[in-house]
């Protein structure tokens, strides 16, 4: 596997409030937008004056002060994930991407090296990251918010999923299974099965395209009081905001898990599951912002019950 780091050019886009850092493909092409917002009736959209990839339906509403990190791949796909980075803290506060049936066909094999296993993110220079791995005997296990499984159609795309600013601290039984093998499904956790249930909406024939913004909490009031090697934050909180766009229109549907080590397996996903207006209280992060205001405010405010029998909860 060779390091795609050299491949890339990298683009400073500065603002008043936030320092956009982009990967450009060596195509050239950087028409990334591939929505078309309605501008006249979105209040609380993105500001896309000098960053156009903002107005993607992926995007939440960027938090002033922040770093976004855009990852795009030389391929038809062109971005393959994007990070909204917090300097002060040195984490990342989500992790945002789109799936349908083409970017979840499977092309290659799983990213791994012995020698580099975890990537530092060519995008982000050394100050504004932790000083160490911290990961490395911590406990915890390196846990992608965007899966390597959500980015197998090329080597590239999966390779960019294991950078660090791609990763949260997870308990090995949140983050997997008790077994920690694949055929034991009896003992999956419940964020396990949600990603895989995840690909499954993403690759259904009916949908045209998964908007998926994952993470865990990073603010004071959610995260253990005591910080792996005094340096980085171990959240609370794990999160999902989900828009599906379909034939029919738009639907939306959040889920919220407790980051702990042990777990009740038998519990379905739809306990764990809000809608986005919920989401956004708990977590305080304003989802599929740049949505018309009336389509926001609709699949956001939809009732829990209806929001599970939309998604077969």
């Amino acid at each position: 596997m060779k390091s795609y780091a050299t491949t890339l050019r990298t683009l400073l886009v500065f603002l008043p409030a936030v320092l956009f850092v982009v990967a450009c493909s060596d195509s050239g092409d950087d028409n990334w937008n591939n929505e078309t917002p309605d501008t006249a009736n979105n209040a609380n959209r993105n500001d896309t004056s000098r960053e156009p990839a903002l107005a993607r339906l992926e995007f939440p509403h960027i938090k002033e002060g922040n770093m976004v990190l855009i990852h795009t791949t030389n391929d038809q796909f062109g971005i393959n994930y994007s990070v909204e980075w917090d300097p002060q803290k040195k984490a990342q506060r989500w992790s945002a991407y789109q799936l349908d049936s083409k970017t979840l066909v499977r092309e290659t094999a799983r990213y791994y090296s012995q020698t580099n296993q975890y990537p530092h993110d060519p995008l982000l220079q050394n100050i504004y990251y932790l000083s160490q791995d911290c990961f490395w005997n911590s406990g915890f296990d390196h846990g992608h918010i965007c899966p390597s499984a959500d980015r197998l159609y090329s080597e590239e795309a999966n390779y960019q999923t294991f950078f660090l600013t791609n990763m949260q601290p997870q308990y090995k039984a949140f983050n997997g299974s008790l077994s920690g093998s694949e055929s034991y499904k009896n003992d999956w956790s419940p964020w396990y099965r949600l990603e895989t249930q995840v690909r499954s909406w993403g690759a259904a024939r009916t949908t045209e395209t998964l908007y998926v913004v994952k993470g865990g909490t990073i603010e004071d009031n959610q995260i253990f009081p005591n910080k792996i090697k005094g340096e980085m934050l171990v959240p609370k909180y794990f999160f999902v905001a989900l828009l599906l766009k379909n034939a029919q229109g738009y639907k939306a549907v959040g889920f919220w898990m407790e980051h702990k080590g042990s777990y009740d397996q038998k519990l379905p996903l739809g306990d764990y599951a809000v809608n986005i207006a919920e989401l956004q209280r708990l977590t305080g992060i304003d989802f599929f912002c740049n949505l018309p205001d009336d389509d926001e405010q609709r699949v956001e405010q939809l009732p829990i019950d209806n929001v599970k029998r939309a998604w077969g909860l």
